[in-house]
């Protein structure tokens, strides 16, 4: 009999076979994060540390601010002297200025008083660092003997380290400290070894271990050594003792070239 019209013959659907896995699916989940506890006992030598060393940059500041001014004022008389010496031996500015290595390899412009010739030729002089450097002779630090650059007037206050009494304007402006390593000349500095870079981690200063451990008696390898011992071990104690022994050593003038 044929279909009524209008009427769609039903099929039987063939089934649907969803074919489940036997064996269970691995899942990765995120394992359980241990968060350490603060180490309270570990850290509290470190916060200590740290406050330390604030409190002793701190006053190292206040003692390099109040020293430099009163020995500015109290020095006036004796920088007009040494100004007229300078300029009536040779011709010239009064002042030098020339590039050092200060706190973590920084560069800045130390001044002092004009010692040498106006245009003298520092070839010799970084020559003669070189020889010292490589420990071939005790000397004068940055002295050369005998050098013929240097004036009448030079000579006097080299040997009486007058020519670094300007530097207090160094200290003032906080490129330099009283008490510190002595600061050093780009081509020494690029020539460090790996444990001569230990002493650009304090301030340069005026005076440190060096000047007062017998200065040209002893080589620049140890001074070096000196000014790296000085940077892992600083403290204002040690800071007062240097400069305590800092006044009879530039009286005697100890160990000065």
């Amino acid at each position: 009999m044929p279909a009524p019209i209008g009427l769609e013959i039903l099929q039987p659907a063939s089934a649907v076979v969803i074919d489940f896995p036997r064996q269970p699916v691995a899942v990765d989940l995120p394992k359980r994060v241990e968060v350490p506890r603060p180490a309270v006992a570990e850290e509290a030598p470190v916060a200590e540390s740290v406050r330390r060393d604030r409190a002793y940059a701190t006053a190292k500041r206040a003692i390099d601010i109040a020293g430099a001014l009163f020995l500015l004022a109290f020095l006036v008389p004796l920088f007009a002297i040494v100004a007229a010496a300078i300029a009536l031996d040779s011709r010239g500015p009064v002042f030098y200025r020339a590039e050092r290595v200060g706190l973590r390899g920084r560069r800045f412009r130390v001044v002092k008083f004009r010692s040498m010739r106006a245009g003298a030729d520092y070839s010799a002089h970084a020559r003669f660092i070189t020889g010292l450097m490589r420990g071939e002779q005790t000397c004068a630090v940055y002295k050369v003997p005998d050098d013929e650059r240097v004036t009448r007037a030079g000579a006097f206050i080299r040997r009486t380290s007058i020519d670094e009494l300007p530097q207090l304007w160094n200290v003032l402006r906080g490129e330099m400290s009283l008490v510190g390593p002595r600061p050093d000349v780009p081509y020494a500095a690029n020539a460090y070894e790996p444990w001569m870079r230990k002493r650009l981690l304090a301030k340069p200063g005026m005076t440190g271990l060096w000047q007062v451990s017998g200065r040209s008696r002893l080589s620049l390898l140890d001074m070096y050594r000196l000014d790296a011992t000085y940077a892992e071990t600083a403290c204002l104690g040690a800071d007062l003792r240097i400069l305590a022994l800092t006044i009879p050593a530039v009286l005697r003038a100890e160990g000065a070239a």
